[in-house]
């Protein structure tokens, strides 16, 4: 069985800043195992240099960096929603709540809606305005009867309309 003792040079005149790993057997081979190069002053400098124009976005168009810099942003973009819980969740719309009240009455719902939601100049506009306000409330409905109310002036403050859920088969 060989015996192997392991050499270890530092800092050699012609290698300043590696170090060789000798091994040694009885044999007179001598086999380099492994070169270690330790990252100098300047290397250090040129990484943090790198970095710096990564943040100031200081290469030119079609550069390497730069197009390594546009697909890191493009990864982000696509791959961050899927990824990451940004906790961000659509928030339910419960239709116009200000200005609209109803009541029941014999079956039938009874809405009041100020105009200043249901913003119509004809009957037939002031008919789809007003499905459009009341069924995100009420679910599918047909207007049976609507009715202006006036204020003292005359100008219109809101509508009042009759309506019936419609039955599902």
């Amino acid at each position: 069985m060989p015996l192997i003792s392991v050499i270890s040079i530092t800092n050699s005149p012609s290698y300043p800043f590696t170090k060789f790993w000798l091994a040694r057997d009885i044999s007179p081979e001598v086999r380099l195992l492994r070169r270690h190069r330790y990252a100098t002053l300047e290397d250090v400098s040129r990484v943090w240099r790198t970095i710096k124009r990564y943040i100031f976005w200081t290469y030119e168009r079609g550069s390497f960096h730069y197009d390594v810099m546009v697909t890191l942003i493009l990864v982000f973009i696509f791959a961050a929603p899927r990824l990451i819980d940004f906790k961000d969740q659509p928030t339910d719309h419960a239709g116009h709540s200000v200005g609209i009240s109803y009541t029941e009455a014999g079956g039938q719902l009874v809405y009041k809606v100020d105009a200043a939601i249901v913003d119509a100049q004809d009957e037939g506009m002031v008919r789809t305005n007003l499905l459009r306000v009341i069924e995100p409330i009420s679910g599918k409905v047909s207007i049976l009867k609507t009715e202006a109310i006036r204020d003292s002036s005359g100008r219109i403050v809101a509508y009042r309309a009759v309506v019936q859920q419609e039955r599902r088969p």
